[in-house]
């Protein structure tokens, strides 16, 4: 619990927050592009009459995925933990401490949802 009854410190765990919904942003971007190039290296070497095979980048871009989707619910869960410490003073009027919660999330399920799409989208 917080005795500055400053609301920097509200300000640094949304701040906080924030970083990880870049950070999570950025592991399903890399794991897209992972699975994405493996996917198209593939296609390139694939003779006629091969059916197409998930290879090990297939697996690592999901993985990656899969990481981003998790840390953006763990993160979510932290900063409401955090929240939940602060005093209303900490807090300014009228500030909506739930729009980085709300975007955080949406990054978890569109994680989620470019994996059902990778597992049964176009390609395989």
């Amino acid at each position: 619990m917080s005795d500055l009854n400053d609301p920097r410190v509200f300000f640094a765990a949304e701040r906080t927050l924030l970083a990880w919904n870049r950070t999570s942003l950025a592991l399903m971007a890399f794991g897209f592009v992972i699975e994405r190039f493996g996917f198209f290296a593939i296609m390139l070497s694939l003779r006629q009459g091969e059916t197409l095979q998930r290879g090990v980048s297939f697996w690592i871009g999901i993985a990656f995925i899969v990481l981003g989707s998790i840390a953006s619910t763990i993160s979510t869960a932290q900063y409401r933990k955090v929240l939940r410490t602060l005093k209303p003073i900490e807090i300014p009027e009228g500030y909506r401490v739930n729009w980085g919660v709300f975007s955080t999330l949406a990054v978890a399920v569109l994680g989620a949802t470019l994996i059902v799409y990778l597992f049964h989208g176009p390609g395989f």
